[in-house]
């Protein structure tokens, strides 16, 4: 792990605080090829009504745009939350290159917590994993989302 992880995974973090915000789940991403940001995302299924709208899907749709090429060779994926099967999948298409990511998903991580998709030697490409990069930094901001989620939750139930 490297300063410039770190640097990364504390700009994913402030747009994992942009979901949280709408009142998605606080997951950032930001995709980096060069030194330079290529494309960004924060999870968003629940504003853009789609599925799909995961803070890695966002940051690589935007980063194919901005290189004019649904291929991203060279790119380094940031983001706060170990990916879930559907992103990695993304990934393994557009040919990033490197995924780092800050907090392991037991429930759902693809990246070698629930599943092991990105180290899966029968796909035609390869991806360099980096887990745990501010690891605490990312799971307190989802504890957190989730902790006022429930008190809100109980808040309601109470007065309602």
């Amino acid at each position: 792990m490297s300063n410039r992880d770190e640097d990364w995974m504390r700009h994913a973090l402030g747009l994992a605080q942009k979901a949280a915000d709408q009142g998605e789940v606080p997951v950032g991403a930001v995709l980096i090829r060069d030194g330079e940001i290529l494309g960004e995302g924060w999870n968003q299924p629940i504003s853009l009504h789609d599925p799909s709208a995961h803070a890695e899907m966002l940051a690589l749709r935007a980063g194919g745009i901005a290189a004019g090429n649904y291929r991203l060779p060279g790119s380094v994926l940031y983001v706060t939350l170990e990916p879930c099967p559907m992103c990695v999948g993304a990934m393994i298409h557009a040919r990033v290159e490197r995924v780092v990511f800050g907090a392991f998903d037991p429930k759902t991580g693809a990246a070698g917590s629930a599943f092991k998709l990105l180290g899966d030697e029968r796909h035609n490409h390869r991806i360099s994993v980096s887990g745990g990069v501010l690891e605490e930094a990312c799971a307190e901001a989802l504890r957190a989302f989730f902790r006022a989620r429930r008190l809100a939750q109980s808040a309601t139930k109470q007065t309602g």
